[in-house]
């Protein structure tokens, strides 16, 4: 059994709360413990997660949040930004699923971050465990 850390980005309770439920629901599914920690923004994920990655307690990370277009280029920055530090994390050896959502309107969230429709989180958490496995698999 692994434990993994639910990070997610507090902004969109509603979806968020889908998300971490799709992301858990994987996770336990397949027999890891799971803790969830909360940041303010999609901007602190990956600095959230490379914090817990030092402490050695966790396995493997799912980041969460959702960044949904604005009037202003904050959107590209913040969706941009965030891909970015998790992807440098993922290159440095971590096992990160990246469940934030980009999108352009509170209705393609809802499709995306809906266990029941585009399951997001889950999705999210699947490629966690995938990179998990590989790190398993190199590492023996």
């Amino acid at each position: 059994m692994a434990n993994f850390l639910i990070v997610e980005a507090r902004f969109y309770d509603d979806f968020n709360d889908m998300l971490v439920a799709g992301a858990r629901t994987v996770l336990e599914d397949a027999g890891h413990s799971v803790e969830v920690l909360t940041v303010p923004g999609a901007l602190e994920l990956p600095g959230a997660i490379a914090l817990a990655a030092e402490t050695g307690r966790y396995d493997g990370f799912v980041a969460i949040g959702v960044v949904i277009r604005g009037e202003t280029y904050h959107f590209e920055i913040v969706a941009g930004e965030s891909a970015r530090g998790i992807m440098a994390l993922t290159m440095d050896g971590i096992a990160i699923g990246n469940g934030i959502l980009t999108t352009e309107n509170r209705e393609q969230t809802l499709v995306r971050a809906d266990p029941a429709q585009k399951d997001k989180g889950g999705e999210a958490a699947k490629a966690a465990l995938a990179l998990f496995d590989l790190q398993q698999k190199f590492a023996g």
